[in-house]
């Protein structure tokens, strides 16, 4: 049982839990009079954040980090911002991990050329560098940097060390190089929500069954939204860190800005059995601590679960859904039709025989899945038993070469691959589609972290389409024990009973280059598919605005507005990964954008740009006539493309579903709100106008949206900025907004990108 509470409540002694209208009851168990603000700074979110705050107050948060990560599809482009920005070293410890484009066959050496790059940035200004299939990026900040009490700011959005008692924070690359330049991540003193765990898990319940039981309860309400998971109750004790861990890294599916756990002597186990016992502290809830929401959680009524496509809020238990195959599954064909815009067909109702749900692929991996205990109880179950040579296939992903290293020690490797099992590398391909595509039409069941449209790798518009399915790793097993035939792990006896793990660092010690402090300064290592970012123009006073694509669904995905998986090779090349924006949603985006953006770059070079584009004339004919806008100058006027969505941004803290847009002309997003505080951040980074409006948008791609006296705007409240939507001759008014920017926003969207404003501050 999952229950929401309507409106705050108090934490007391750690264990009861009060809704904040019974007051008296407080008092009652607690002796003292609560008074909300002083609780509100009993949570351990509270205290963590208070430590790491450069401000004068709690209301809006400068927060320094401990430490900071990064892999191979963000590395580049973060550090040749903070290289044109002026960083001379790594003021804080920053780890480059090479477990995305680890694959150095997509594309030639363009990949390897990448880790080339990594490696000589580690030594140049002083960085860890850990070559490819060593870790993946998690795993090694769990095993060698996260701490009690500690922040992590990570260039990805699972960045989730909460279980270790670490508040990590998945962004952009923009917020990581305002690290590098002893700036500070800014943000408004966050909600903190309990989540309460009574109970104990049963035997054949995972990880992944919990967090996906969270995720079906409060991803569609915004429960958390931009707010930080506090982990509290009598149920955490009951799981390993390793269990932790596996619910914690899925938080970011919630959409909630962190998370941070109790801490108790298996925390202190963990960090002990990793070398770093000084590492640990332990957190709790003052004794009478608020809470701006609480989500109770019964751990002993979760089931076995299921997240069909497409989201992992899609949830059902497993059980229900063998219940109710056809009615369910029908349900997913509609929505596979939807994405593929009739481009490929995908169908589930074929795959059911004698009632029974047939699935093509499972994959254990990552963060989530490659863990240590979930792949000793997938091999437990499997020691004797065979996969089959039929359609199913199974690979699994330890999440680390210690993790490797041990369960090959242990049998448990051996196990896994006498049951016809693939043993495969640290690698988080399964997560984002670069590695193990089904086959078209097929259904892959994953113990990774998301099953977005496409994500898995198809291309729907090449009439290729396949879909994910999250489980975890014991039902996983469990349908693998069963020929491939969907079946929850409650159908098998024999769980838990995990052996001891044994951490042997020998293999980073080794291979990994540690150079934090020791910045060589010597030259960086280009290939020549790494490419410096194309200048971008200041704003100016006004803007025109060109409708390049609007998106009426629900919630667009970071993932729909720059694919995944083989786009990964281009990811050091700005104008080459640009090619590929909105490319599954709307591929005729980049046509329209990029001649959008020549019209801007006539106009920035002092052509004529109404010679250029005739219907312009009519455009600025139009604007003239507005009101105080008589005597526009469209030679002062910066153009610029615009995408409306509903809601984008959902999933990956990618960078570059803003910079694709940026590089090739756009100057600005209208929504009528941002799925993740992560991706705002990143269209502000990156000099676009985050606007909102409360109406149903009227204006279709092509039109024109006029916007006067930007700048001025941005200097003032937000909260009403007049604009005009042209079309037909006619201008139309439109209010627009943009919620609460910081001071340095402001300035960084003025100065047209990150880069710029720190070019300007420090007088490059």
């Amino acid at each position: 049982m999952i229950r929401l509470y309507d409106g705050g409540v108090y934490l007391v002694n750690g264990r009861e839990i009060v809704p904040e209208q019974e007051i008296e009851k407080v008092q009652a168990l607690s002796g003292k009079n609560p008074d909300r603000a002083e609780a509100r700074k009993g949570t351990i979110a509270w205290s963590i954040l208070k430590a790491h705050n450069t401000a004068e107050n709690m209301e809006h948060l400068r927060l320094r980090f401990d430490a900071m990560a990064s892999h191979d599809i963000t590395f580049v482009g973060i550090i040749q911002t903070a290289k044109a920005s002026g960083m001379k070293q790594f003021p804080l410890p920053y780890v480059l991990t090479n477990c995305h484009n680890s694959l150095a066959a997509v594309g030639g050496t363009i990949n390897e050329d990448d880790h080339m790059f990594g490696l000589s940035a580690a030594k140049k200004y002083g960085g860890i560098y850990v070559p490819p299939h060593m870790a993946v990026i998690h795993q090694y900040m769990r095993e060698m940097h996260a701490g009690c009490g500690k922040m992590i700011l990570g260039s990805d959005s699972h960045t989730r060390y909460g279980a270790l008692g670490t508040m990590a924070i998945g962004e952009g690359g923009g917020e990581l190089v305002k690290q590098l330049l002893l700036d500070t991540y800014d943000v408004s003193y966050p909600g903190v929500v309990a989540v309460y765990l009574d109970g104990k898990p049963q035997p054949f319940v995972g990880p992944q069954d919990i967090a996906l039981a969270i995720i079906g309860a409060v991803f569609k309400n915004g429960y958390v939204k931009n707010k930080v998971m506090e982990f509290v109750g009598p149920g955490v004790a009951t799981m390993s860190t390793d269990f932790r861990n596996g619910v914690d890294v899925m938080t970011t599916e919630t959409t909630c800005l962190s998370s941070i756990w109790r801490t108790d002597a298996e925390t202190k186990a963990f960090l002990r059995a990793h070398g770093r016992e000084e590492d640990y502290q332990e957190l709790n809830p003052a004794d009478v601590a608020y809470y701006d929401g609480c989500i109770y959680v019964d751990l002993s009524s979760v089931k076995p679960m299921i997240a069909l496509p497409f989201h992992p809020s899609n949830t059902y238990e497993i059980d229900e859904l063998n219940a109710n195959l056809t009615d369910i599954l029908a349900g997913v064909e509609k929505e596979a039709e939807k994405i593929s815009g009739g481009r490929a067909p995908y169908t589930l109702l074929d795959k059911v025989q004698n009632g029974k749900l047939h699935v093509q692929q499972g994959i254990i991996a990552g963060c989530a899945g490659g863990n240590y205990t979930n792949v000793v109880e997938a091999a437990k179950l499997l020691r004797g038993k065979n996969c089959g040579n039929g359609a199913f296939s199974l690979s699994v992903y330890p999440s680390s070469q210690p993790v490797f290293l041990n369960l090959t020690r242990q049998g448990y490797i051996a196990d896994l691959m006498e049951a016809g099992v693939v043993i495969r590398s640290a690698f988080c391909g399964p997560c984002f589609g670069a590695g193990d595509t089904p086959c078209n039409n097929g259904l892959s069941i994953r113990h990774t972290t998301r099953n977005f449209p496409n994500r898995e790798g198809s291309k729907p518009g090449n009439a290729q389409m396949s879909a994910v399915a999250l489980m975890d790793a014991r039902s996983i097993a469990a349908t693998a024990a069963n020929g491939g035939v969907l079946t929850s792990a409650e159908k098998f006896d024999g769980w838990g009973d995990v052996p001891e793990y044994t951490f042997d660092r020998t293999v980073y010690d080794r291979r990994v280059y540690f150079g934090y402090q020791k910045a060589t300064g010597e030259e960086l290592v280009y290939g020549p598919n790494i490419r410096d970012w194309p200048a971008m123009s200041a704003l100016t006073d006004n803007i025109l605005l060109k409708v390049c694509s609007k998106i009426m669904d629900p919630v667009t995905t970071t993932d729909e507005l720059i694919p995944s998986g083989e786009t990964s090779s281009y990811r050091s090349n700005p104008l080459g990964l640009a090619e590929f924006t909105l490319s599954r949603r709307d591929p005729d985006y980049v046509g329209r954008s990029k001649a959008v953006d020549r019209l801007e770059k006539a106009r920035a070079a002092g052509e004529n740009v109404c010679e250029v584009e005739p219907e312009l004339k009519q455009v600025y004919s139009v604007i003239r006539s507005i009101p105080g806008q008589e005597k526009v100058d469209a030679m002062e006027t910066e153009i610029g493309s615009m995408i409306y969505a509903v809601k984008p941004g959902d999933g990956s803290a990618r960078e570059q579903a803003a910079s694709c847009q940026r590089v090739i002309g756009g100057l600005a997003n209208i929504t009528k709100e941002y799925a993740t505080k992560r991706y705002r951040s990143n269209v502000m980074n990156w000099g676009m106008i985050p606007f909102q409006m409360k109406e149903e948008p009227a204006f279709e791609v092509g039109d024109y949206i006029y916007i006067p006296g930007i700048r001025a705007a941005l200097d003032g409240d937000l909260s009403e900025i007049p604009a005009w939507w042209i079309k037909d001759g006619k201008a139309t008014k439109l209010s627009l907004y943009v919620a609460d920017m910081t001071e340095d926003e402001r300035k960084i969207v003025k100065a047209g990108c990150l880069i710029n404003y720190n070019r300007i501050r420090k007088g490059l």
